[in-house]
């Protein structure tokens, strides 16, 4: 008797050679035909779970964004209260990184969202899912500032918002073609520059 089947399991086989097929050639490079052939199954069991590009598209985001996710989820800012100098800033950085390509698995999850995001900008239908999961990070890192008693936290998070655009545009692309070792020093200073501006002014 054949062995059973499980759809979900078998939904995620499609979903992460979506992902890596994604990785390898850009979201132009991603068919339901590839992906097939990626996952090692015909079409006709692709499309049993997804019925078009754009459903397969959305998939893989969703993945990224559960991978990200579940890594920020240990970072509460309850965990955050009271801590100063370098315990401040170490932690700070830990929860930062869960988001930013310093390691293989996280330069994989980077190359798929910044693709969504290009695709974005022509293409509304992607746009709430690119929104919502900014919204998300920007509450989570001034939760995290504000936990660490900084002030000004929605102006801290927007410049935190955009250095880790940056740090991961130039690590990804060869824009800038930055290593680990230069991400992590630069978002190091800039977090230990605005937690020592916070412990020499504290907010009233």
């Amino acid at each position: 008797m054949p062995a059973r089947i499980d759809a979900q399991q078998r939904r995620q086989h499609v979903v992460a050679a979506a992902f890596r097929l994604v990785v390898a050639e850009g979201l132009e490079g991603m068919s339901l035909r590839k992906v097939a052939a990626e996952a090692g199954l015909n079409i006709g069991s692709v499309r049993h779970y997804f019925d078009n590009h754009h459903d397969l598209v959305a998939a893989a985001v969703h993945e990224t964004g559960d991978r990200m996710g579940r890594r920020l989820a240990k970072h509460t800012p309850e965990s955050l209260v009271g801590l100063r100098g370098e315990d401040a800033i170490n932690a700070l950085q830990a929860l930062v990184e869960e988001v930013l390509p310093v390691d293989e698995a996280r330069c994989a999850e980077a190359a798929v969202l910044l693709e969504f995001m290009i695709a974005a900008r022509t293409k509304p239908v992607f746009r709430p899912v690119t929104e919502r999961m900014a919204a998300d990070l920007h509450q989570l890192l001034a939760d995290a500032l504000d936990a660490l008693g900084v002030a000004h936290v929605q102006g801290e998070a927007d410049r935190l918002m955009a250095l880790i655009g940056g740090l991961t545009i130039d690590t990804v692309t060869p824009h800038g073609s930055l290593g680990v070792d230069r991400v992590r020093a630069t978002l190091r200073a800039h977090l230990g520059a605005v937690l020592a501006t916070h412990e020499e002014c504290p907010r009233r």
